[in-house]
């Protein structure tokens, strides 16, 4: 069995979250974090997470650590997503470059601050779930 492993940031800058609100015409919206596939190239999971976050949202961060680990088993591929905890350094949207931008069937791809807060939180559609409860249930920890 193949094991793809992707990354995936929660991002703090100040008192938000950054995460990306992600949607199609004709369909609704959701919200998930910035992240992708650690590809060949990738020295590390840190290098494949900074590596993402420039391409998705032209952002750098600070030191990353990882809080959440999820594994998707497949009859072909096992997906496992190691979330990371990340201090947002600067974000300049015109920086993006990552190959999901110049596809037309990408829909909505905005980075969103949202309040460091669980009703904030609540509010959001975010996916994955698995995300959203650990968020739900250990935010009040993050709090600067």
């Amino acid at each position: 069995m193949k094991v793809r492993h992707r990354v995936r940031a929660v991002l703090l800058e100040h008192d938000h979250l950054v995460f990306l609100r992600r949607g199609w015409p004709g369909g609704g919206v959701y919200y998930t974090t910035v992240g992708g596939g650690v590809e060949p190239g990738d020295d590390s999971l840190d290098g494949a997470l900074r590596r993402e976050v420039m391409e998705e949202i032209g952002a750098t961060i600070g030191p990353a650590a990882e809080f959440l680990t999820t594994t998707e088993p497949g009859e072909r591929i096992t997906v496992v997503q190691h979330y990371f905890r990340a201090d947002l350094v600067d974000m300049d949207v015109t920086r993006r470059n990552g190959p999901e931008l110049d596809d037309p069937d990408t829909g909505d791809f905005s980075p969103v601050r949202v309040a460091l807060d669980v009703a904030a939180l609540a509010a959001l559609d975010l996916q994955p779930i698995e995300l959203a409860d650990y968020l739900r249930d250990n935010l009040t920890s993050w709090s600067v």
